[in-house]
C-alpha cells in the first residue's frame, strides 16, 4: 500500500506580500491595539500555512488543511480520474506558493462538473509527479521546470 506524506511549498513572496498589507495600516495609524491584533492574525496565518500537507495513498490525493491534526482531510481527489497535470501560477488558488499544480479531471467526475480546477503545491514535487504516475500511469504531466537564481530552497518567488 502506497502511503507518502508531502507537504505544501510556501512561497516567501507571498509572505513578503502579506505582512506588508497586513503591517501598511500599522504604519499609518501607529495603534498599538491594531499591531495586536495584526500581530496574532500573521501568527494565525503563519500556522495555517504551515498546516497544509497532502497525503497520497493508493487510489486518491487527501488535502489536509488548518484541521489536519483532527485526522479528517480537508478534501480528497481520485487518482484515477486525473487526466492532467500542469503548472500553475495563478496567485489567487488556493496553495500558499506561486508555483502550483493544477489538475485537470474526466467528464462526469465531481471536480469537472463543479468547473473546479484544483491546485496543490506539494514541496517534493517530482517525487509526487511520479507517485501519481506510478498509481495513474494514464495521467499526463505538462509540468516544466524553470531554474533560475530567484528560485531557492523550493521557496520560489
Amino acid at each position: 500500500m502506497v502511503k507518502k506524506v508531502f507537504r505544501s511549498r510556501v512561497s516567501v513572496l507571498l509572505i513578503l506580500l502579506a505582512l506588508g498589507v497586513l503591517l501598511y495600516p500599522v504604519y499609518l495609524l501607529g495603534e498599538l491595539i491594531f499591531a495586536i491584533i495584526i500581530g496574532i492574525s500573521i501568527i494565525y496565518g503563519f500556522f495555517q500555512l504551515r498546516s497544509l500537507y497532502y497525503v497520497v495513498t493508493n487510489s486518491e490525493i487527501q488535502i489536509y488543511y488548518m484541521w489536519g491534526f483532527m485526522g479528517k482531510p480537508f478534501s480528497r481527489m481520485l487518482i484515477s480520474s486525473i487526466t492532467t497535470v500542469e503548472r500553475s501560477y495563478y496567485p489567487f488558488a488556493t496553495a500558499a506558493s506561486l508555483k502550483k499544480l493544477r489538475f485537470r479531471f474526466k467528464k462526469g467526475y465531481k471536480w469537472y462538473r463543479y468547473g473546479f480546477t484544483p491546485v496543490l503545491s506539494p514541496v517534493r514535487e517530482q517525487e509526487f509527479l511520479e507517485t501519481l504516475k506510478a498509481i495513474n500511469p494514464h495521467i499526463q504531466i505538462n509540468v516544466i521546470d524553470k531554474k533560475g537564481w530567484w528560485r531557492f530552497w523550493d521557496w520560489d518567488f
